[in-house]
């Protein structure tokens, strides 16, 4: 069968001498596997442009439920930016929300709401000037979309955010600290209240938080842990580490 889709491009690996095996998170299909032809050659280098981590595609593709690899018979631009590839801390961004999408993915599960979501922030990053904040918002917005997004019960009696739970939680005791095996998940106080805002912030209920750089960071490495405990298969996460230094 052949149909027509919008793609965005997470990963590619070589395959054979001139060609790639592209993973294409596509609108229609979910993250699907595709071999890409010629890419490598000589004349490949239009292709290779179009295969860059983020492109957004539109697809003429051949799908058959039967393979694991399919094939793309046309490919285009669905999007043109001006501002994201020569921005450096945008670039590095773009890095990030790709490890994010290539992590936590899973082949042929159809999500088109994240896709729309993903759209949307690729727009927004290739407009705004001030993206400081923006790392967090996509890991926020985009637990929202996979189903694991932590939920904001921040109060005076449920302070402390527990990673496990992807909740706020009483402070533990000795006995419960002894008793409950979530308990070593527990964020200081500090920390939670730092994702509170953030989560606050994502639902319109209050202002972006002003953070310095290293309450950003730490609020960021926190929520990469979480996804680590929510996803089984989010693990060895490198690229935020030169968002920490182009983002300040």
């Amino acid at each position: 069968m052949i149909l027509t889709t919008q793609g965005l491009v997470l990963h590619t690996t070589k395959y054979g001498e001139t060609s790639v095996i592209a993973k294409i998170f596509t609108r229609q299909l979910g993250l699907c596997s595709y071999i890409v032809k010629g890419v490598r050659s000589a004349s490949g280098r239009t292709k290779q442009n179009l295969l860059q981590p983020l492109s957004h595609l539109e697809m003429t593709v051949y799908n058959n439920p039967k393979h694991q690899l399919q094939y793309i018979k046309e490919m285009r631009p669905a999007a043109h930016y001006n501002n994201m590839h020569s921005d450096g801390s945008k670039l590095a961004l773009l890095f990030f929300m790709d490890e994010v999408l290539y992590k936590s993915l899973k082949d042929e599960e159809q999500n088109q709401s994240l896709f729309d979501y993903v759209v949307s922030k690729l727009e927004h990053l290739d407009r705004e000037s001030n993206i400081t904040s923006m790392p967090i918002d996509f890991l926020i917005g985009t637990a929202h979309h996979l189903g694991i997004e932590p939920m904001d019960n921040y109060s005076k009696h449920e302070p402390l955010f527990n990673l496990k739970e992807g909740r706020f939680q009483a402070p533990p005791t000795t006995y419960t600290s002894a008793t409950n095996p979530n308990a070593e998940y527990f964020l200081d106080a500090p920390s939670s209240s730092h994702i509170h805002f953030y989560l606050s912030s994502s639902m319109g209920r209050n202002p972006q938080p002003q953070l310095t750089a290293r309450q950003r960071n730490a609020t960021l490495n926190n929520l990469l842990e979480y996804y680590h405990v929510h996803l089984s298969d989010f693990r060895n996460f490198t690229s935020h580490e030169v968002l920490h230094s182009v983002l300040r």
